[in-house]
């Protein structure tokens, strides 16, 4: 069934809940329940539009996943108890269809928003993807989900994908997949020095990073955003804007030291969408990455989802 193209698709599957790694880990199935309360409890009105993510078939993570990578992840079998990927990433049985899902999300998205099916979307889904490197998992991320949008939105005749960050970790599994891939520029803002110290420094023209010290507040936040992102998004002109969506440089966040607040996510938010509007049609899809404070995530998102309503 066709959408109205004003539509919102919100995507998620509670399946993605069943994926938990250890005991009290951050990345926790209580990320998704936040941002369902927070949804629930203030629609943001008629143009939202829910659907159920489907997995991602194999042959969809050509270009970004090798097969010996997805094999080794096939091979592990945790049981009832844990299969650990690195020291911060680990499996329990469900966490394989939840990463199949999240990655589903992500290009069902890219397929509905190119095909005139939704005018821009959202991806409620875990685990997050941008650490994930071509063969590497790290850093809660299993697939690299805005990655794999991307190769699926090429695939399906963009010629030019943007993808923006403001994640207060440095998404280094996207730099690196798309480093000699000029047509994807990837714009990330991260705390730095910080967590994970990977593809941090790279130089590339169409890899533009944007480090913040510890400390940063929202209005030095909102000017090397501006500075740093709308000019290179100018220049590349992407056909389809897609967005790391993360959540962690809020003040309240107790994994890192940036000091946004719930209203620079909406400012955010809107300078993407109005970057989106001027470039590409208002063709944007957002997928959630990082974001552990419950509190301070379900409002956040909430302020995204509604400024996508309203665009």
């Amino acid at each position: 069934t066709k959408l109205h193209s004003m539509t919102t698709l919100m995507l998620s599957h509670r399946d993605c809940e069943k994926h938990v790694m250890l005991p009290h880990h951050p990345e926790s199935p209580a990320r998704l329940q936040s941002i369902r309360d927070a949804i629930d409890a203030n629609p943001p009105g008629d143009s939202l539009r829910r659907r159920d993510a489907r997995e991602l078939a194999r042959e969809c993570f050509a270009g970004v996943h090798p097969d010996h990578y997805l094999d080794m992840l096939s091979e592990l079998d945790p049981g009832d108890g844990i299969a650990r990927i690195d020291a911060d990433t680990s499996l329990n049985r469900h966490s394989l269809r939840a990463a199949l899902l999240a990655a589903g999300a992500a290009v069902e998205a890219v397929e509905a928003v190119l095909a005139g099916e939704a005018r821009n979307a959202f991806c409620a889904v875990r685990p997050p993807g941008h650490h994930a490197e071509t063969a590497i998992g790290m850093g809660f991320c299993i697939f690299n989900n805005v990655a794999l949008a991307a190769e699926r939105a090429l695939s399906l005749g963009a010629e030019r994908v943007a993808v923006v960050d403001f994640d207060v970790h440095h998404g280094n599994g996207t730099a690196e997949i798309f480093l000699e891939r000029p047509d994807v520029m990837v714009c990330s803002s991260f705390q730095y020095p910080f967590y994970p110290g990977r593809f941090d420094d790279v130089d590339a023209e169409h890899i533009v990073l944007t480090p913040l010290p510890a400390g940063t507040g929202g209005s030095e936040f909102r000017q090397a955003v501006e500075r740093d992102w709308l000019p290179a998004l100018a220049a590349h002109r992407p056909d389809v804007l897609l967005v790391s969506a993360g959540f962690d440089a809020h003040r309240e966040d107790p994994l890192a030291g940036l000091e946004l607040d719930d209203e620079d996510y909406s400012w955010v938010s809107e300078l993407l969408l109005d970057a989106a509007e001027r470039h590409c049609n208002g063709r944007l899809v957002s997928t959630l990455e990082g974001g552990y404070n419950i509190d301070a995530l379900g409002r956040c998102v909430l302020r995204h989802v509604q400024a996508l309503c309203a665009a």
